[in-house]
């Protein structure tokens, strides 16, 4: 369940690992360069050593939306580095023989400081996939209040990774508010925009080659966060994603019935990122809830290594059992009786997080890393689309469960204490911190 934060971290930087960040250290410059290193490793540096230097990776962030939603109302999944060394710096770095700086707190970079578009496909097997699939299927994007740099934010992050322009011209982006207008859009909100601008680069480096449908709720609440959902799917998209949540009410089963029970449409939903403890919609059991990992190189033969993301016992993705929802037919773990969160998961600690791109408000203006399971939704819905459209009747919250083998397990970390040890510990098999394990590939997201 959200909870209130407390007065020492509501509205200030949250820290992230162990290690104390300098905050007179300059920005850091030169270690993003539009061509990103993938697992593999120049011949003088060994991937043993990149995956040492990549471990020291620690950060300072604050909430996009730091506000703690009244019942009935949402807050956004992001969270923004405001300082520290992130882990793309510090292999970065070390491929080049040198000590990562540090990001200077509240600044942004004039050049990427996060994971990009070749790590994220090298991390998750779809490298292949997202060359070559996603075209004609549109993935939809919900939030609240408008991101009036939407389009020229997408447009920059687009152009610096090589990938095909993605406009309103061309037909590849589109707009719209929660009744399907073009034109009378929301109040613009500066946090909302940077969780949009991490929503539709997250697309764009999964699946560069589908269409993107922003589509912005008037509001934070559940109900125009509902109704933005209705209006994807009345547009078309078979894959919509929602990186937001709030505390679980008895009204939830309801919204379920209202809002997201859309057979045939892949709906994503983030889990959270307050440690263990259930939200909604995560909780509905007609959606896809995404958990968040900590994502590093490493020099196994994947070349990358995933554990739990937890920063404190109140910041790490959320988990956890529903109070209200029911237990959709393909869940069968025996500790919830109910709707368990998550179902899969993707990236999210900050720590190893995202490049972003956002020029909308004062709180970082230009490149920054992002982290919370509002990066693993759009991931997530991402690969259901380079996976195809769903089947008409089918509810694709479902494919994961028939095909586990298809999908890197996570097995260390804990996202909190918890009475029945899956609801927040890591483990072989499913749990409830990372679902059933991370995309390896496609084969886990296609009926």
């Amino acid at each position: 369940m959200r909870t209130s934060r407390s007065p020492h971290i509501s509205g200030r930087w949250r820290r992230a690992g162990s290690t104390a960040v300098a905050t007179s250290a300059l920005v850091l410059a030169g270690l993003g360069t539009a061509v990103h290193a993938t697992a593999a490793t120049p011949d003088h540096v060994s991937a043993k050593a990149v995956a040492t230097a990549v471990a020291k990776a620690h950060v300072q962030y604050q909430s996009a939306c730091d506000a703690t939603p009244k019942k009935g109302y949402a807050a956004c999944n992001a969270l923004r580095v405001t300082g520290g060394t992130t882990a793309f710096m510090e292999k970065q770095a070390a491929l080049k023989g040198m000590t990562a700086k540090t990001l200077k707190p509240n600044a942004s970079s004039a050049d990427p400081t996060g994971y990009g578009p070749s790590d994220l496909q090298d991390a998750y097997g779809l490298t292949a996939a997202s060359a070559a699939n996603g075209s004609g299927e549109t993935i939809a994007i919900v939030d609240a209040y408008d991101d009036p740099n939407a389009a020229a934010d997408l447009a920059t992050y687009r152009s610096y990774y090589g990938l095909s322009a993605c406009t309103t011209a061309n037909g590849c982006f589109k707009k719209v508010s929660q009744t399907g207008s073009t034109t009378s859009l929301p109040t613009a909100d500066s946090g909302w925009a940077g969780e949009i601008s991490l929503d539709l680069d997250m697309v764009s480096a999964i699946a560069p080659n589908a269409k993107i449908l922003l589509v912005e709720a008037s509001s934070s609440s559940m109900a125009n966060l509902g109704k933005a959902v209705n209006e994807a799917v009345t547009l078309g998209a078979k894959f919509v994603s929602n990186s937001y949540g709030g505390s679980e009410s008895s009204s939830d089963t309801s919204y379920d019935s209202s809002y997201f029970n859309h057979p045939g449409v892949a709906i994503t939903v983030s889990a959270g990122d307050e440690g263990y403890g259930a939200e909604y919609p995560a909780a509905s059991k007609y959606v896809t809830a995404v958990g968040g990992t900590k994502l590093s190189t490493s020099s196994n033969s994947r070349g990358w290594t995933e554990s739990v993301w937890k920063t404190s016992s109140t910041e790490g993705t959320g988990s956890g059992c529903s109070s209200y929802d029911a237990k959709p037919s393909w869940q069968t773990d025996t500790g919830c009786t109910k709707r368990m969160i998550a179902d899969v998961s993707a990236v999210a600690d900050p720590a190893t997080g995202v490049s972003v791109y956002d020029s909308y408000g004062s709180d970082g203006t230009g490149w920054n890393t992002y982290g919370g399971t509002s990066a693993s939704s759009p991931i997530i819905a991402s690969v259901y689309a380079l996976a195809g459209t769903p089947g008409s009747s089918d509810y694709p919250a479902q494919y994961p469960y028939e095909d586990t083998s298809a999908l890197n397990d996570v097995t260390s970390g804990n996202n909190g204490s918890c009475s029945t040890s899956y609801f927040c510990t890591a483990k072989s098999g499913y749990d409830g911190p990372t679902g059933l394990g991370t995309p390896e590939g496609l084969d886990a997201f296609t009926g």
